[in-house]
């Protein structure tokens, strides 16, 4: 109240100048985030240095820092029809395809429950379903990115999809080292008890999309999801590093003397895979 009867005690040319600074630096704080990438890219756009994508983490839509690695990602790549799908996309709103949606993407979400009121399509994928599941809604066949997040056979949906996306999203398991190659046993109604058995490790992962034609670019800093682009679009900038170098450790769920500790543990056993690469 005080303000305001200060301000209405100025001169009108310095109401009409404080107005328009007010408006300008909220401007400002709105695209503030976005200069350091876009700087970034146009310093880059002629040259071939190794590109650490976690320093683009940025969190707009998505649960951690995804936005900014796949608005990196796609800065360096560029895109050809800007189709989407994800699921275990929740309730579209915080997901890793809703920035995408907002920057004129056609995104298609899919998720077992979704709420009422959302634009999530009600879908529960397993490996027997999902190629006709994109069939059914027109997903073409080379599409810009897939995001996979469905808590527990992550893996065996990727390895029987017949579709081509230039990037691949996955969850993978952070509590399994980096150096193992370990996946659930497919089960295609079992979902998540939240425990440590779910998914697979970041080595299975790599070994599977080695065979798909895919390599390893990142895994965002909390330690849920690694980023995949396809062989035949992968650029110079995201030079080959090793699962050890990518691996994020567990950043989520329970704290044990100050350090996270994900979910609680489980005795079951997952697959044991080749362990070479």
């Amino acid at each position: 109240m005080i303000v305001t009867r200060l301000f209405t005690r100025l001169p009108t040319s310095h109401q009409l100048f404080l107005k328009k600074w007010y408006r300008y630096t909220r401007h400002l704080l709105k695209v503030l985030p976005w200069i350091p990438q876009n700087l970034s890219v146009a310093l880059r756009r002629n040259q071939k240095d190794t590109v650490i994508l976690n320093a683009y983490e940025q969190k707009f839509f998505s649960q951690n820092g995804e936005d900014g690695i796949l608005r990196q990602i796609f800065a360096i790549i560029g895109t050809t029809n800007k189709h989407s799908v994800e699921f275990g996309a929740g309730d579209g709103i915080e997901c890793n395809t809703r920035l995408l949606h907002h920057k004129g993407w056609a995104c298609l979400w899919l998720d077992a429950e979704p709420p009422a009121f959302s634009k999530v399509n009600k879908e529960f994928i397993t490996a027997e379903n999902i190629n006709e599941i994109f069939v059914r809604y027109k997903v073409p066949k080379e599409l810009d990115l897939l995001s996979i997040d469905i808590d527990f056979n992550d893996y065996w949906i990727w390895k029987v999809l017949r579709y081509r996306p230039r990037v691949v999203v996955i969850e993978y398991n952070a509590h399994i080292p980096p150096t193992k190659s370990l996946v659930v046993p497919y089960q295609p109604r079992r979902k998540t008890q939240f425990t440590s058995f779910f998914g697979a490790s970041l080595l299975a992962l790599v070994k599977l999309g080695k065979k798909k034609g895919y390599t390893l670019v990142a895994c965002d800093s909390t330690g849920i999801n690694a980023f995949f682009v396809r062989n035949d679009v992968l650029p110079a900038q995201f030079k080959k590093r090793s699962v050890k170098e990518l691996y994020r450790p567990v950043g989520y769920g329970m704290k044990k003397n100050g350090r996270y500790i994900g979910h609680a543990h489980s005795d079951e056993n997952m697959l044991k895979l080749d362990q070479s690469i």
